[in-house]
């Protein structure tokens, strides 16, 4: 694990260079390198006999398809693409956490903040969107449902605690990073979108593959 981390920071550091460059071929050579990091970090591991591990290693490499389409954002065709992997990849992590959750006042509170937010970030971007309307709004209600979904794992106390604070942890930086991704590609195209969402994306994702290994 120390060595995936080793090898990914200075990836992630190459990444951010590239798109500080705007360079397509950069972002080539570190982007797909470092998503596969993530399921190396998910396949390594010791996993229990359940459901869990295959699902959520499948929305990893749907994860990586995304990626590897979001590093053409501006081509429309393209980005539904990526748009549409990660929808599906983060349908396997509802199935995923909604193997091992349990309800409760936490899942609840979670969900009507989720909820709220998402609202205000819809509205946000609704006047962008254009056509791209309804992928877009499937899109936020499936990662809002991720992310509750999540809470509800984080609230079962038969899990290992690291496991459901990294599941909950992972997702919520993955859905902040996804804000920085719609205002890159909706609304406003600054470095900062990049900076601050891919850092974050990638903390999400190797916190989500790191729990495999703890259910």
């Amino acid at each position: 694990m120390i060595y995936i981390i080793f090898a990914a920071a200075p990836l992630l550091a190459g990444l951010l260079y590239a798109s500080r460059q705007e360079s397509i071929f950069g972002e080539l050579l570190t982007k797909p390198l470092l998503s596969v990091l993530f399921i190396v970090t998910a396949v390594i591991q010791p996993h229990a006999e359940t459901p869990y591990y295959p699902l959520v290693l499948t929305g990893l490499i749907l994860c990586l398809i995304g990626d590897v389409c979001l590093i053409f954002i501006l081509s429309r065709k393209v980005f539904t693409a990526g748009l549409g992997a990660f929808l599906a990849g983060h349908v396997m992590y509802v199935a995923a956490f909604v193997t091992l959750g349990v309800t409760g006042p936490l899942v609840w509170t979670a969900g009507l903040i989720c909820l709220g937010l998402s609202a205000c970030v819809f509205l946000w971007l609704r006047p962008h969107l254009g056509d791209m309307r309804i992928p877009v709004t499937a899109y936020i209600v499936i990662i809002t449902a991720m992310v509750i979904c999540a809470a509800a794992f984080m609230n079962n106390p038969g899990l290992d605690p690291k496991a459901r604070a990294l599941v909950f942890g992972g997702a919520l930086l993955f859905y902040v990073s996804d804000i920085f991704v719609a205002r890159q590609r909706f609304v406003t195209k600054a470095f900062v979108n990049r900076s601050a969402g891919l850092p974050l994306y990638y903390a999400g994702q190797f916190m989500i593959a790191f729990s495999t290994g703890l259910v």
